[in-house]
This record gives C-alpha cells, sequence and structure tokens, in this order.
C-alpha cells in the first residue's frame, strides 16, 4: 500500500489545522473556546464510534464531545441507558449516523427532536443509495425510496464505508457546528474541515492503488450482512452474497438463504467470507465448511471502531485495515 502516514495521520492533521485555526483570521486574536452563558463548554452528543472520531478532529478544545456507543457496539442493536437519553434533549448539537442504523435509538432520537432537540442525520445528506445499489458510484440521488415490509428504510446507512461520500459528511457536520455560538468563526471551520477531507481524500486515492492488485473478475464479495454496498460501489465490486440478508445485523437467515449463499459461493469461486469485528462469525464460518472449499472468514471493521491501540481505533485506520485485508484475501491467488 502507498504510504499515507499510518492510521494516526489523522490526528496529526488535526493537531495541525487546530492551531492553524487558532491563530483566527490574518490581523485578529484568535477565538476563545465558548462557554456559553451559563459557563458550559458546547455540548455534541455523536451517536456512533466511527463519527465520534471524525467529530473529536473537528472539535478539538472547543467543545465537549461525548461518544454514546462504546467502541465494539453493534450500533443496529445499542439501546440508550436512561442518562443517555437525557443528554440527547441537553446537547447544543446531536449528530446521529441516521437512516435507521441506529435501530434501538430511533424513537429516543425522534422523541428529543419532537421535544426541540438539534438533531443532525448525516447520512441523509451524502446522496445516499438503496441497499443492493453495488454500481456506479456517481449514480443520482435517491429521492423517492420506499420502506421494506419492517418498516425500515430502503436506503443504505453505511455511507462511512465510502470515503469520498465521508468527506462530504466532515463538511456538512462542520456545517452544522458553525451554526452553534462555539466562539470560532465559521471560517476556522471551514478551514478545519477541508485539512480533515484532504486528509481523507488523500487516503481514499491510496486505497484505490492498493485494490488496484486485485484482477477485475475477482472483485467479489460476500460479506456478513449488506453493509459494504457502499464500498462496492466506490472501488468497483460486486457483492455477491450476505450471510444475513438485509441490512440490517439482527436479520435472520434461513436454511435456505444459507443454501443459496453456499451455491453462490461455489459457482463464484470466492476464496473468502467478510465478517464484522461486531458480529459472532459462527454462521460464515459454517457456510464456509458446508461450501466444501477452503474458504477463509475474515474479519473487517465495519459498524465500529477497533479497540484503543488496534490498528482500527481512528476511521482512516479501520478503512486502511478493511482495504488491507480484502486485497490480501482476494489479490493473493
Amino acid at each position: 500500500m502507498r504510504a499515507i502516514g499510518g492510521t494516526r495521520r489523522l490526528r496529526v492533521v488535526v493537531a495541525t489545522v487546530l492551531a492553524l485555526s487558532a491563530c483566527g483570521a490574518a490581523g485578529s486574536p484568535a477565538a476563545a473556546p465558548n462557554n456559553g452563558d451559563n459557563g458550559d463548554i458546547t455540548s455534541i452528543v455523536v451517536t456512533t464510534s466511527i463519527l465520534g472520531d471524525v467529530v473529536t478532529g473537528l472539535v478539538g478544545d472547543d467543545g465537549a464531545v461525548e461518544v454514546l456507543m462504546p467502541v465494539g457496539s453493534d450500533p443496529h442493536d445499542f439501546e440508550l441507558s436512561a442518562r443517555q437519553a437525557v443528554q440527547l434533549r441537553e446537547a447544543d448539537l446531536v449528530i446521529a449516523n441516521g437512516l435507521q442504523l441506529e435501530e434501538g435509538m430511533v424513537d429516543a432520537l425522534e422523541a428529543a427532536e419532537t421535544d426541540g432537540a438539534n438533531i443532525l442525520a448525516v447520512a441523509e445528506m451524502v446522496d445516499p443509495i438503496e441497499f443492493g445499489s453495488h454500481g456506479d458510484h456517481d449514480e443520482e440521488p435517491v429521492e423517492d425510496h420506499e420502506a421494506d415490509e419492517q418498516g425500515h428504510d430502503s436506503r443504505d446507512p453505511h455511507f462511512w464505508l465510502d470515503p469520498v461520500r465521508m468527506t462530504e459528511a466532515v463538511h456538512v457536520i462542520a456545517d452544522a457546528i458553525s451554526s452553534l455560538d462555539t466562539g470560532v468563526g465559521a471560517g476556522a471551520w471551514e478551514r478545519r474541515a477541508g485539512a480533515l477531507a484532504a486528509d481523507i481524500e488523500s487516503a481514499h486515492q491510496g486505497f484505490v492503488e492498493t485494490l488496484a492488485t486485485i484482477p477485475e473478475d475477482e472483485r467479489i464479495l460476500v460479506t456478513n450482512h449488506d453493509s459494504f454496498g457502499y464500498f462496492a460501489a466506490r472501488y468497483d465490486f460486486e457483492v455477491v452474497g450476505t450471510v444475513i440478508p438485509g441490512g440490517s445485523s439482527l436479520g435472520e437467515a434461513s436454511a435456505g438463504d444459507l443454501a443459496e449463499l453456499t451455491e453462490t459461493i461455489t459457482a463464484t469461486g470466492v476464496p473468502a467470507i467478510f465478517v464484522e469485528t461486531t458480529s459472532v462469525p459462527t454462521l460464515a464460518e459454517s457456510v464456509a465448511t458446508e461450501s466444501g472449499r477452503d474458504i477463509a472468514v475474515v474479519s473487517l471493521y465495519s459498524d465500529s471502531l477497533g479497540a484503543p491501540g488496534s490498528d482500527g481505533d481512528t476511521y482512516l485506520g479501520m478503512m486502511e485495515s478493511n482495504v488491507t485485508m480484502i486485497a490480501r484475501a482476494l489479490g493473493d491467488r
């Protein structure tokens, strides 16, 4: 892989841009952190660890960021504590992924918004694709989406697995924060967002180079659930099957579903099933065994960052790790 500065580069860029933005406009004194009329620093609550990493990088010392989901949590089944439900209402800004990724929090988020909470649902703002849309990444935004039989939104919430969309999300988030009384000018937030987005774009170019080692006819993915659609669309892969049907890790696979997947694996000759670090791989391992072939079960970071100190403990770190693991599994044949 072309060097992109390692998994800590995002933190280095954040430190640099915060130092630059602290200088304020040319000839102007540095803006002091906002303490608000009541002496409290700006409060921002973020639902997922992945968005939490990006928001923390943007905010620096100019706000207090609280991430609701612990690292390793599956956002599809995470439920709020009573204290966290109160935090939604008390925060100056709540940054959620949206599109029902936070399945166990939907009612709490809607109730908090009804009570006046300032909630930003990021996924809705970055041209979401439909589940099962693993084609051209330049397709038009989805406008007339439908709900499935369980009432789930038909749009895919896993946008962060497309770094280009994550650069868009960085600007969306920065715009929302700049509207708060943080004591930091809008220009500073724009500079911070620009630096972070540029770093993510640079990493994306490195990912393109690494994944180019995989022949076109071998760019095929079998995943645990339908969470890699954005990745597939961005990097020209095809998702030919999932262990758990649908876009939620809470779905259930029937015997017929698993038999069909086994047939697909046999027909396509895929060498690996990719599971998430937040899931138990037992079902995927059973499918691999049932196929009668030497199928690797490879863990990727999908819905959560990795533990502190791991190669996936930042957004860029998790993406770099995923690209490396996919390239090794599909390209070394």
